[in-house]
C-alpha cells in the first residue's frame, strides 16, 4: 500500500538533492572543522557555504545565523538567552497558542520568578494587537510570537508585532519554524530580532536548525564549552545535518512562490470537498490569513484518533494537532484557547501537505475520508439518528 503524507507540519520528506548532498560527509569527508589539518579545514568552508545558503533564503547576514540542533533549542536559546542578558528585569510575553517549546520554556520561568503573559485569541486564532502593545512595559525583557500556528496554519501580523515590540524598546523573537520554505521572509528589512528555524521541516535532515540573531541584539549563549558559532552555540558542529539544510534553504529559494500556489491549490481541494461531503465538519482558524499548505477541520462528536486509525488503514498520514503532544488525550491547547467547542476539538484532525503531494493523492482521500466519517458517526452515542 501506498502512503499518503498529509503530516508536513510535523515532519518532511528529506529532498534527494539533499540527502545526495550530505552523504559524503558521513564516511568521506568526515573532519573536525575545528582541526588546523587540511582536512579538516574544508569542512569549514561548507559551513560557511551553508550559511551563505540559510542568510539568501533569509535575506540577511551569514553573520546573524547560528546553526542549532533544531527549533525546540533555537526558541529556548532565544527566550533564556535574552533574559540572561538583561538580568534586571522579569517580564516575558507569549501567546496560549505557541509550540510547548516556547509554552513549556516560558511556564517554566514562572517558576524562577519571572512574570509571563500569555496573550489570548479570538474564535479564528487571531491575536488582539492592542492587548499586546499595552502589554509591553519597562519590565519586559522579550516577546515570544510565533510567525504561524503549526496547527492551524494561521499566520500572525509579525511584521505589524515586531514594529510594536521595537518601538518599546523590547527584544522580539518568532517561532517562524513552519514558515520557512512556505513565505518569503526578508529579515534585513524587518524589525525581527530573534528568528527559530528548524531543518526537518523544509525537506532537510532531522536535528539541525538555526536561530537568526540580528546584528546588536542583547544575547547571552546557552550551550557553553567551545567556540564554534563565534562562541555563541558550543559544541561540534553537525556537518551532515548542517550541509543538508544549506542545501534545503538553496532548493526552497528557487521555487518558493510556485511551490506556494501548487500546494494551495491542493489543499483548497480537500478542504472544499471535505466540509462539503462531511457532516458536521468545520473549519478552525482563519481562512485566509494562514499557511498554504495546512487545513485544521474538525468532526462533530467523532474522536479525531479514531479518524487517524481508519485513515492509516488506507495509508493516509494526517494528525490531530502538533506531534509534539500526540501522546496527549486532552484536546489540543491551540483550539481551546479558540474557543472551539469540546465536542468539535476533540475531533480535530490536520492536513498538512508538501510540494510532493499529488492530485491523485488528494481524489483517493476524498474518496474514503467521508467514508469513514460516516462510519463513526454511526458508531457514534451522541449523534442523533
Amino acid at each position: 500500500m501506498k502512503t499518503i503524507y498529509f503530516d508536513n507540519n510535523a515532519t518532511t520528506k528529506v529532498a534527494e538533492e539533499v540527502l545526495e548532498e550530505m552523504q559524503p560527509y558521513f564516511c568521506e569527508l568526515y573532519g573536525n572543522p575545528s582541526s588546523m589539518h587540511t582536512f579538516g579545514g574544508q569542512i569549514g568552508r561548507k559551513i560557511r557555504l551553508a550559511r551563505e545558503q540559510v542568510a539568501e533564503l533569509l535575506a540577511c547576514d551569514p553573520s546573524e545565523i547560528i546553526f542549532t540542533s533544531g527549533g525546540t533549542e533555537s526558541n529556548n536559546a532565544a527566550i533564556k538567552g535574552a533574559l540572561a542578558a538583561v538580568p534586571n528585569k522579569r517580564k516575558v510575553i507569549t501567546t496560549r497558542v505557541e509550540h510547548p517549546a516556547v509554552l513549556a520554556a516560558c511556564r517554566d520561568l514562572e517558576n524562577h520568578g519571572y512574570t509571563v503573559v500569555e496573550l489570548g485569541v479570538d474564535r479564528q486564532g487571531r491575536l488582539d494587537l492592542a492587548e499586546l502593545e499595552a502589554e509591553v512595559d519597562e519590565d519586559t525583557v522579550i516577546v515570544s510570537i510565533m510567525y504561524a500556528n503549526n496547527e492551524t496554519g494561521v499566520v500572525f501580523p509579525v511584521e505589524r508585532i515586531a514594529e510594536i515590540v521595537k518601538a518599546k524598546g523590547v527584544t522580539f523573537h518568532t517561532d517562524a519554524v513552519q514558515v520557512i520554505g512556505k513565505v518569503p521572509l526578508n529579515l534585513s528589512e524587518s524589525n525581527i530580532d530573534l528568528l527559530s528555524l528548524s531543518s526537518h521541516k523544509l525537506h532537510g535532515p532531522k536535528g539541525v536548525g538555526v536561530l537568526y540573531v540580528r546584528k546588536g541584539t542583547r544575547l547571552s549563549p546557552f550551550m557553553l564549552g567551545g567556540h564554534q558559532e563565534g562562541g555563541r552555540r558550543a559544541g561540534t558542529e553537525n556537518i551532515p545535518g548542517i550541509v543538508g539544510l544549506g542545501k534545503a534553504c538553496e532548493l526552497v529559494a528557487k521555487n518558493i512562490k510556485q511551490e506556494g500556489e501548487k500546494v494551495k491549490h491542493l489543499r483548497d481541494k480537500l478542504e472544499t470537498a471535505i466540509l462539503r461531503s462531511c457532516e458536521g465538519a468545520r473549519l478552525n482558524g482563519d481562512k485566509q490569513s494562514r499557511l498554504p499548505n495546512t487545513s485544521n477541520i474538525s468532526f462533530e462528536y467523532i474522536e479525531g484518533e479514531a479518524i487517524l486509525l481508519l485513515l492509516d488503514r488506507y495509508g493516509i498520514c494526517a494528525s490531530s494537532g502538533s506531534a509534539c503532544t500526540s501522546g496527549s488525550l486532552e484536546p489540543s491547547h491551540v483550539l481551546r484557547a479558540m474557543g472551539v467547542p469540546f465536542t468539535a476539538a476533540h475531533g480535530s484532525i490536520r492536513f498538512s501537505l508538501s510540494r510532493y503531494n499529488t492530485e491523485q493523492e488528494i481524489d483517493y482521500t476524498i474518496e474514503k475520508l467521508p467514508q469513514i466519517v460516516n462510519q463513526l458517526r454511526e458508531l457514534s452515542p451522541f449523534v442523533a439518528r
